[in-house]
C-alpha cells in the first residue's frame, strides 16, 4: 500500500505566494491595452510562473509512503558454532519466512552468511523459492566479524521499505567492532532482532604460548615455559588431565626432551622445562597436549604451539648434490669443515619445502646440480618453481648467501635457464653471443589423440613449455603434434622469446586416431635443416600405433646424429616400440603412470640439448684474475689451469665483479670463470667450474684450495657474528596483529638510537602444504631511548619467523611467534550481554529489535515459539521515499512564462485563422472548389483603384467609372476592370478645373478621399 504526498525542504519561501494579488492589481492597469481576454490570459499565466519560482526555491518533493517491510538474516558460520547448528540454520529463515512473511504487501527478504567476511547468500528478493537448504558461499571460518555482516547488510537494504535485521549467532566476535556498526544502523531506521545460539558447556584446554628466552647462548642453561589454559564453563569446577609433550627440532631430527602427565584446573597454569643447547644451529620447540579422554577436551586444533631459537656458531652451510652423483663433493665438504665451517650435505632427493627449513643456514652451495635429475619415470626429482622461489627469496630477502658450483649439469647446462635462480647469479645462462657456437636443437613429437584428453594432454603440454623454457634463445625447436595425420605447431625456428612458442603449444587440443610414423618422419625432416652441434627428440604417446619401418628411420636419424627419446603414457602404450626407439636412437626410454612426471621428465631430457654450453679446450687454461677481492685474498700468485667451465654470459651490470676469466673462447663475456654480486640482502656467487671432481682437479693438489672455498663461502654467507651491544626481540600477539619491540643497548649498557631497523617475517606455510607466503618487511620506528616498535598482520594460524637485522652489517637476530589456534577455539560460551545490548538499540523513531531468549534451537523445533518470534511484525514506522522535482516544476514555469509573452505581443485574426484552417481542410478532404470572394471585397478594390487615379491627377472626374455591378467572385473580374486596367494612362493628363463646380460623383470622391487621408494622417500621428 502506497500514499503519495507533497513535501518542501524549505517550507519558508511559499510566503512569497502572497505576491500573486499584488501581481494582479499591477498588472491589470498596465495591460488594458490588450483587451479583456488577452489581459486575464496573461495575468493567469504570470501567477503560475511566479508560483512555479517559489515552489522552486522552496524545493518541492514527491513523497511515497511505502508500508513494505525487508528483512536480512545474518547466519554465523563461524568455527565456535556446532557444525550441526551451522547447517540447521538455513532451515529455520525457511520456516521463519514461510511462516510470518506477508507477501500481499510485497515484504522482501535475503540472507547474509558471515565468518572473517560476509557474503550474499540469497539477494533481496520476494519470491520463496530462492531459498535453498545448505549454505553455498565459501567463507573464512576461523574468525567472526560481526561489525563487518551488520554493515553488509544496512549496504543492500532499499530506500523505500521499512528495514529489520535478524541476527543468529553465539556473539563471539574476534574482529570488527559490532556494537559500533549496529548503532550506526539503528541510527539509519534499521531495526535489530537477535536470536542468539546458546553453546553447549565443555571443557577446553589450549596450549596457549611456548616461551623461550631471548637470546639463548650456546651451552648456557635456560628454562622453556608453556602455558596451558582450561576454558572451562564460568560454573564448572571439572579438571583435565592430559599428558604434554615438548619436541626439539633441529633440520630433520627431532627429540622429545619432557613429557608428563598433567591435570589442569579451570584457568591457566604455567609449566617450565630446564633446557640447555650445546651445538650452533636453528632450533623449534613445539608444544604437544593429549587429553587423557576426548570428553576432557572439545577441539584438538589448539592443543599445539611451537617457537624458536637460533644458536649462533661459526656459521651454517648447505651443500646440495645431485642425487645422480652422491659423494661428489665429500672432499669439499670435508675441506670447508677443517676450516670451521659447520657444513651439512643434502640431495637433490630431499629438498626443502618452506623458508623456515632453510634458516638454519647461513650459505647454500649447489654443487653441479641440474634442476632436473634421474634416469627413469618412478626416480626423477627436479626443483620446482616454489622452490626455486624459495631459494631466491632466501637470499634476496633473508640474507643468506648463495654460491653456484660449475659442472657439466649445472648453469645453462643443467636446465636452469629463464628461472628465477639465472635473476639471481651475476651471469646469464643463456648465451646471446653469435660468436659462439652453443646451439642445440630439440624436436617435440606428442600424441594429441582421442585418449590423451584430460590430464594426459594438459601435463604434456606444461612439459612441452617447460622444455622450450629450459632451451636458451639461440637453440632450435620445433613441435609436432598427431592423431592420424602429422600437424606442425610450431615449425623449426629458433626459440627466441619462449613465451611466442609456449602460445602455440598451448593450442592443441584432442583429435582422432593414433599413426606415429608421419610425425617421426615430419620431425626428422626439420631437424636435419637445424644448424646445430647437438640434434634431439623426444616422443611422447600413451596408444598403439600402425606397424611401420621405425627401424630404417631411427638408423637414418642415428647417421644424422640425432639422438631419440620415447616416453610411454599408461599401460596402453605401444611400450615394446618406444623402448626400441630409444634404445638404437640412443635416448633413454621413461614409462610414466602418473602425467605429472612428465615435466620433470622432459626438462631432464633438455639438458642433452644444452650440452653446447660445455667448454673443454683442447689443452688446459689458466684463469686469470681481473681484480683483488676478499675471496682471493692470499692467493695473488693465481689458480691452477682448469679443463674445462661452463659458458655463461655475464650481467650488464654495474654491481656485478669478474674475479676470474679463461683466455679462451676469444669472447670474454662468455669466458667468465668466477663472478659474484650483491643480491637484495644477501650475496650469490657462480663458479663456472667444478670443484676438482673434473674439470679442476689440478687444483686438489693446491695448497689455496682450502683458502679459496673457504673464503668464497664466507664472503657469500650472512653475517654470524653478533653486534656489539645487547639487542632484546619480543613480540606480542593480540587482536589479529603481532607487536614486535626492539630493545637496543650498547656495550656500556646504553641506549642506541636512531638505528635503521627492519624486520623480515616469514609467513607459515599454506593450509595445502604450498611453499610459504611472501615475505613481509616491517621497519620499525623508535619510540623511545633505545625501544623499536613496529607491528604486522598474524590473523593466520601457524609458526611466523622473524629475521630482525639490528644494525648494518650485524649478523641477524632470528625469533619467532606462534599464533597456535584461531581464537574460534576459545569460545565456549555464548556472549548474551553483548547481544541483548545490540537487540535494545531504538531503529530511530521506531522501537527497538526483540531478543529471542529461547535461542535458535528452539525456534527450530517449536512451531508456536517460532511464530511468536515474528521480524516481519509491523511495528515500525511505514518507509518515506521523497525525490525532488523543483527541476520539472522550472521546467513548467519556463514554458508558462514563454506563453506570457507570446499573448502580450502576438495578436491573432480569428477570421483569417479560421479561413486559413478552412483551407487546409478542404485541401485534406480534397475539395476543389474555391471559396467565393465577398461582393463587399470587389467594390472595396474597385474604389481603391479609383481613388488612387484621383490622387494622382491622372483622369478627369468625368472619367472616373461607375461602381462595378456585383458579380460572382467565382465567375472571373467584371468586363468593366479588364477594361479600365487594359486601358493606357495619358503621359500628362490636363489641369483640373478648379472653378468648375464639382460634379455629383466628384464631390462623392472628394469626400470619401479627405476623409482616408485624414484616417491615415491620424495613424502616422
Amino acid at each position: 500500500m502506497f500514499t503519495h504526498t507533497l513535501a518542501f525542504d524549505s517550507p519558508s519561501y511559499l510566503l512569497l505566494l502572497a505576491l500573486i494579488p499584488a501581481l494582479w492589481w499591477w498588472g491589470y492597469r498596465s495591460l488594458a491595452g490588450l483587451g479583456r481576454w488577452r489581459r486575464l490570459t496573461a495575468l493567469s499565466l504570470r501567477s503560475l510562473v511566479l508560483a512555479a519560482i517559489v515552489l522552486a526555491l522552496a524545493d518541492v518533493q514527491y513523497q511515497r509512503k511505502n508500508e513494505q517491510l525487508s528483512v536480512v538474516y545474518l547466519l554465523d558460520q563461524s568455527l565456535s558454532i556446532p557444525g550441526e547448528l551451522r547447517q540447521q540454520m538455513m532451515g529455520y529463515v525457511k520456516d521463519s519466512i514461510q511462516t510470518n512473511r506477508k507477501a500481499e504487501r510485497g515484504d522482501r527478504y535475503a540472507v547474509i552468511v558471515f565468518g572473517r567476511d560476509a557474503e550474499i547468500e540469497v539477494p533481496l528478493v520476494e519470491s520463496e523459492l530462492a531459498l535453498h537448504s545448505r549454505v553455498e558461499s565459501l567463507l573464512d571460518p576461523e574468525y567472526t566479524d560481526l561489525g563487518t555482516a551488520i554493515q553488509r547488510a544496512k549496504a543492500i537494504f532499499p530506500h523505500d521499505a521499512a528495514r529489520r535485521i535478524v541476527l543468529v549467532t553465539d556473539g563471539n566476535q574476534n574482529l570488527g567492532n559490532a556494537y559500533r556498526e549496529a548503532r550506526a544502523a539503528a541510527d539509519a531506521g534499521v531495526s535489530l532482532d537477535v536470536v542468539p545460539v546458546h553453546l553447549k558447556p565443555r571443557t577446553e584446554v589450549s596450549v596457549e604460548k611456548v616461551d623461550l628466552p631471548a637470546g639463548v647462548r650456546r651451552g648456557q642453561p635456560f628454562e622453556l615455559r608453556v602455558v596451558l589454559n582450561n576454558e572451562a564453563q564460568a560454573d564448572s569446577k571439572t579438571s583435565a588431565r592430559g599428558t604434554l609433550r615438548i619436541i626439539r627440532k633441529t633440520g630433520d631430527n627431532q627429540q622429545t626432551v619432557a613429557e608428563q602427565e598433567v591435570t589442569l584446573p579451570p584457568g591457566k597454569r604455567v609449566f617450565t622445562i630446564p633446557e640447555e643447547i650445546d651445538l650452533a644451529d636453528f632450533y623449534t620447540y613445539e608444544a604437544r597436549f593429549s587429553p587423557a579422554t576426548p570428553e576432557s577436551d572439545g577441539t584438538a586444533q589448539n592443543n599445539t604451539a611451537s617457537a624458536f631459537t637460533h644458536i649462533r656458531g661459526r656459521g651454517q652451510v648447505l651443500v646440495i648434490e645431485n642425487f645422480d652423483a652422491p659423494g661428489e663433493f665429500d672432499e669439499l665438504v670435508d675441506r670447508l669443515r677443517t676450516e670451521g665451517l659447520e657444513t651439512t650435505v643434502r640431495t637433490t632427493g630431499e629438498l626443502f619445502n618452506s623458508l623456515a627449513e632453510l634458516q638454519r643456514y647461513d650459505c647454500i652451495v649447489l654443487g653441479n646440480v641440474p634442476r632436473s635429475s634421474g634416469d627413469d619415470a618412478e626416480n626423477v626429482a627436479n626443483f620446482s618453481d616454489a622452490q626455486i622461489d624459495l631459494l631466491v627469496r632466501n637470499t634476496s630477502e633473508l640474507g643468506c648467501g648463495l654460491v653456484m658450483l660449475g659442472g657439466p649439469e649445472t648453469f645453462g647446462a643443467g636446465g636452469w635457464a629463464n628461472t628465477k635462480l639465472e635473476e639471481a647469479m651475476p651471469v646469464d645462462f643463456q648465451i646471446k653471443s653469435a660468436k659462439v657456437a652453443a646451439v642445440g636443437a630439440l624436436a617435440l613429437v606428442i600424441d594429441r589423440s582421442g585418449s590423451m584428453s584430460g590430464p594426459k594432454l594438459s601435463m604434456s603440454r606444461a612439459a612441452a613449455i617447460a622444455a622450450v623454457k629450459s632451451l636458451g634463445s639461440r637453440d632450435y625447436v620445433s613441435v609436432t603434434a598427431f592423431d592420424q595425420a602429422p600437424y606442425k605447431i610450431v615449425p623449426l625456428q629458433r626459440v627466441g622469446d619462449y613465451r611466442r612458442v609456449a602460445s602455440r603449444i598451448e593450442r592443441i587440443t584432442e583429435g582422432g586416431g593414433t599413426d606415429l610414423f608421419p610425425a617421426m618422419e615430419e620431425a626428422f625432416r626439420q631437424l636435419k635443416r637445424a644448424e646445430a652441434s647437438v640434434k634431439h627428440m623426444i616422443v611422447l604417446t600413451d596408444g598403439q600405433t600402425p606397424d611401420a619401418e621405425f627401424a630404417r628411420l631411427v638408423r637414418q636419424m642415428s647417421d644424422a646424429k640425432i639422438t631419440v627419446t620415447g616416453v610411454a603414457v599408461g599401460t596402453d602404450a605401444n611400450v615394446d616400440l618406444l623402448r626400441k626407439i630409444s634404445t638404437a636412437g640412443g635416448g633413454k626410454f621413461y614409462f610414466v603412470r602418473e602425467p605429472r612426471a612428465l615435466p620433470r621428465i622432459f626438462m631432464s631430457e633438455v639438458r642433452r640439448v644444452a650440452r653446447p654450453l660445455v667448454y673443454e679446450p683442447a689443452a688446459p687454461v689458466t684463469p686469470h684474475i681481473l681484480q683483488s677481492h676478499e675471496i682471493l685474498t692470499g692467493l695473488e700468485a693465481g689458480v691452477p689451469p682448469i679443463r674445462g667451465f661452463v659458458l655463461t654470459d655475464v650481467k650488464k651490470n654495474p654491481l656485478v665483479q669478474v674475479l676470474l676469466q679463461s683466455p679462451l673462447p676469444a669472447t670474454p663475456d662468455n669466458a667468465t670463470v668466477l663472478a659474484v654480486w650483491n643480491y637484495g640482502a644477501g650475496k650469490t656467487a657462480a663458479l663456472t667450474t667444478d670443484a676438482g671432481a673434473r674439470w679442476a682437479d689440478a687444483w686438489k693438489e693446491w695448497d689455496g684450495y682450502d683458502k679459496f672455498f673457504s673464503q668464497l663461502v664466507r664472503w657469500a654467507m650472512r653475517p654470524v657474528d653478533g653486534a656489539e651491544g645487547d639487542y632484546t626481540v619480543a613480540t606480542n600477539v593480540r587482536d589479529g596483529r603481532t607487536e614486535i619491540v626492539v630493545t637496543a643497548l650498547d656495550a656500556a649498557g646504553e641506549f642506541v638510537n636512531g638505528l635503521p631497523i627492519n624486520v623480515a617475517v616469514v609467513p607459515p606455510r599454506t593450509p595445502g602444504g604450498g611453499a610459504s607466503a611472501a615475505t613481509l618487511a616491517v621497519s620499525l620506528e623508535q619510540t623511545a631511548p633505545g625501544r623499536y616498535v613496529g607491528s604486522f598482520a598474524s590473523e593466520t594460524p601457524g609458526a611466523y619467523m622473524l629475521v630482525t637485522s639490528p644494525a648494518p652489517g650485524a649478523a641477524p637476530i632470528v625469533t619467532g611467534v606462534n599464533v597456535a589456534y584461531s581464537p574460534e577455539y576459545r569460545s565456549i560460551e555464548t556472549n548474551i550481554p553483548l547481544l541483548r545490548s545490540l537487540a535494545e538499540l531504538p531503529a530511530g523513531a521506531g522501537p527497538s529489535g526483540e531478543f529471542a531468549d529461547a535461542g535458535l534451537q528452539s525456534l527450530l523445533t517449536d512451531a508456536e515459539e517460532s511464530r511468536r518470534f515474528n521480524p516481519f511484525r509491523d511495528d515500525l514506522p511505514w518507509a518515506v521515499s521523497a525525490q525532488s522535482i523543483w527541476p520539472w516544476v522550472v521546467v513548467v514555469g519556463s514554458v508558462l512564462f514563454w506563453s506570457d509573452v507570446f499573448v502580450r505581443r502576438v495578436q491573432l485574426d480569428g477570421a483569417w485563422i479560421g479561413a486559413k484552417l478552412a483551407a487546409a481542410w478542404g485541401a485534406v478532404i480534397g475539395r476543389k472548389a474555391q471559396p467565393a470572394v465577398p461582393e463587399t471585397m470587389a467594390r472595396l478594390r474597385h474604389r481603391k483603384e479609383q481613388i488612387a487615379r484621383q490622387y494622382r491627377g491622372g483622369r478627369d472626374a468625368s472619367l472616373a467609372l461607375p461602381d462595378p455591378p456585383q458579380a460572382d467572385a467565382a465567375k472571373g473580374p467584371s468586363p468593366v476592370a479588364v477594361a479600365t486596367a487594359a486601358r493606357p494612362e495619358p503621359s500628362s493628363p490636363p489641369a483640373p478645373d478648379a472653378t468648375a463646380p464639382p460634379t455629383e460623383g466628384d464631390a462623392e470622391a472628394d469626400s470619401y478621399t479627405q476623409r482616408l487621408l485624414r484616417a491615415k494622417k491620424k495613424v502616422w500621428e
